[in-house]
């Protein structure tokens, strides 16, 4: 019961991060930032007070869920007030959440991002100004389940795993964010809504399994998600979205998960101001650029992270001789 209560409070929780947060509020308000702006304000002091607040984490977690629950009845009508305070309980729980995981095994993760990937792909085409019952069910399974959670940690989550800078995960979510978000507003190649739901579930999981289990140096799965990112941009530009729908999802979910595997060995503390970066700042900048309709000017950043691989590799060639 309590294994099954932790899958199910990381599945459902950023299920309502996707189908909330990130989109139906985005797209019920037109994609208007000003408008939209009290949310990631709220969502970085929310953050920040995850750590600062002091209770334990239980009842951090609780207090937060009550807050986004109620902020949840009245979807999608909600004001500035109420997008602040949505954007201070999704902003604190992120980091609660992922402090959580280290409570989880390998297996309790892997379901976890499979239930929220397919279901997340099944409901994204649901009209966004009609996800408010969704918001709700979603919130009170992810409350109900928190209060299941036991206090035992695994210790094979964050084992012979290697660490990437928060310069590398920052960059991810910005590739991530600004094809996601452009994908979304484009009406001639939108993989969601062109039939590719299948496929697109299929290839999340695929991605978790396949990140869990390939056996990669830093530096080539550095470079391995950097080349599936410029395919799903190049596939994009050419309109090509059955072949996007597979690359795309893979590409997500590989680099979710070791992006995962790299933060949930920080303290509270540092994830919070993490997520200042990775949950609001890239994800932030990354809207942007779709909005400003500058998605064609990324590849310009395929190029220099490219050439700093290379640099990087020289450079560990030339400290270590052997390699050669």
């Amino acid at each position: 019961m309590q294994k099954l209560a932790l899958v199910f409070f990381i599945a459902f929780e950023l299920c309502y991060y996707l189908l909330i947060a990130q989109t139906g509020i985005v797209e019920h308000l037109a994609s208007n930032i000003f408008v939209i702006a009290p949310l990631p304000i709220g969502g970085v002091i929310g953050s920040i007070l995850s750590f600062y607040i002091k209770t334990s984490n239980k009842n951090k977690i609780f207090s937060f869920l009550l807050l986004q629950l109620a902020v949840s009845f009245f979807y999608p009508n909600l004001n500035a007030l109420l997008l602040f305070i949505l954007g201070i309980s999704v902003g604190a729980l992120a980091p609660l959440l992922i402090n959580e995981l280290k409570k989880a095994s390998n297996i309790q993760l892997g379901f976890a991002l499979a239930i929220s990937y397919a279901l997340g792909t099944f409901l994204f085409t649901y009209e966004a100004s009609q996800r408010g019952s969704i918001a709700i069910a979603f919130t009170i399974i992810a409350l109900v389940s928190s209060l299941f959670i036991n206090q035992k940690e695994h210790k094979d989550l964050t084992s012979n795993n290697y660490s990437y800078s928060l310069f590398v995960m920052v960059l991810w979510i910005f590739l991530d964010s600004t094809l996601f978000e452009t994908l979304s507003r484009d009406l001639t190649t939108s993989i969601w809504r062109d039939g590719f739901t299948l496929e697109i579930i299929v290839f999340h999981l695929i991605g978790v399994v396949s990140a869990f289990y390939i056996k990669m140096e830093k530096t080539q799965k550095e470079l391995l998600i950097l080349t599936l990112f410029a395919l799903s941009y190049l596939f994009y530009f050419l309109h090509e979205g059955f072949i996007l729908s597979l690359v795309y999802p893979f590409v997500i979910s590989f680099y979710n998960v070791v992006i995962l595997q790299t933060i949930v060995k920080k303290d509270l503390k540092t994830l919070g101001i993490y997520m200042v970066f990775i949950g609001w700042a890239a994800s932030g900048a990354g809207l942007f650029v779709a909005l400003e309709n500058l998605t064609y000017f990324v590849p310009t950043i395929f190029l220099l992270c490219l050439i700093k691989i290379v640099i990087t590799q020289q450079t560990q060639k030339k400290e270590l001789p052997w390699l050669n």
